[in-house]
């Protein structure tokens, strides 16, 4: 059976480039364009993985990863958070939330599936 990922990404190319990506690889997904309704679709989809922009309208990847660790259902699923922002600062805040690794964008297509089954 393949394994599930939710994609978290409010970008429309981005998020058909992750899930092009991750389906290339034979793993099933599940995009979410509004982070509001992340912890909603993640409960429902049961994800083996959550890949998290950080930088989403409405609400931000930290707190969506905070709520998640913080979820009974979904706490022990790991969270690869893959943003834009690139400073040490914001790695160690990104990571302190609970995200289990971390890819900056632009992405590197190898690096970005080595994350993906190395939290696998």
């Amino acid at each position: 059976m393949a394994k599930r990922v939710l994609v978290v990404e409010d970008n429309e190319l981005n998020l058909k480039l992750f899930c092009d990506l991750l389906r290339a690889h034979e793993f099933d997904t599940e995009p979410v364009r509004d982070g509001r309704e992340a912890i909603e679709r993640a409960r429902a989809f049961a994800p083996d993985l959550i890949v998290m922009d950080i930088q989403l309208p409405y609400v931000s990847g930290v707190e969506l990863i905070q709520q998640i660790k913080a979820d009974e259902a979904l706490g022990r699923t790991p969270i690869m958070a893959v943003t834009a922002y690139v400073g040490r600062e914001d790695e160690e805040r990104i990571r302190a939330a609970g995200a289990d690794a971390f890819v900056s964008k632009p992405i590197s297509v190898a690096r970005f599936v080595e994350e993906v089954n190395a939290l696998l």
